[in-house]
């Protein structure tokens, strides 16, 4: 049940864009055509997923038995910085394809804060290895959640008649916050 409670939580709830507001750069950036945002939702999953792994138990069992916890931030970002490097390569080698199809948004997670968020908030929360992966995994799908349906409504938006004031950014602001409006009436499910 607890973890049926932080999956509801992390997608509907609390979700990581619209509740949070952590990476909301590629968020605005990356989310005017659905096919590039499903790509950046997909990336960022993968990395949020193995950094949240990698930064627990660097936590619990380097941070934590060193005494150096004030350490985290800084441990957290070099760590993340280091797993897009090494999947880049990896993605280079072992799959050429994937890795052209996600190599611009690779560099583009290094620098979202939902990824280094997410970590810092699992070890914060106190969740098990497990509790902290199922954590991951849910707010990488309520990021894309988010990110798809936002990227759906800005190509609508392209087709329709809007003053010349209101289009491009402003627009996507506005559509941004009634989104998060509407994300908050999932606030008394948890």
């Amino acid at each position: 049940m607890e973890y049926i409670i932080i999956i509801i939580s992390a997608i509907f709830v609390n979700n990581i864009l619209l509740a949070q507001f952590l990476g909301v750069c590629p968020f605005i950036g990356v989310s005017s055509k659905v096919e590039t945002s499903v790509g950046m939702a997909g990336a960022v999953t993968f990395v949020m997923v193995i950094a949240t792994i990698v930064t627990y138990l660097l936590q619990k069992y380097v941070l934590i038995a060193f005494g150096i916890e004030f350490m985290q931030t800084i441990t957290f970002i070099l760590v993340i910085a280091s797993l897009v490097q090494l999947v880049e390569i990896i993605l280079k080698k072992v799959s050429p394809a994937l890795y052209q199809a996600l190599g611009i948004f690779l560099p583009l997670i290094t620098t979202n804060c939902a990824v280094l968020g997410v970590a810092i908030l699992a070890v914060q929360k106190d969740y098990s290895l497990l509790g902290s992966v199922v954590f991951a995994i849910s707010n990488a799908i309520g990021f894309g959640l988010a990110l798809v349906i936002f990227a759906g409504l800005r190509e609508h938006l392209d087709m329709v008649n809007i003053p010349k004031g209101m289009k491009g950014v402003p627009i996507a602001f506005l559509v941004a916050g009634l989104l998060a409006l509407a994300f908050m009436g999932f606030a008394g499910l948890v």
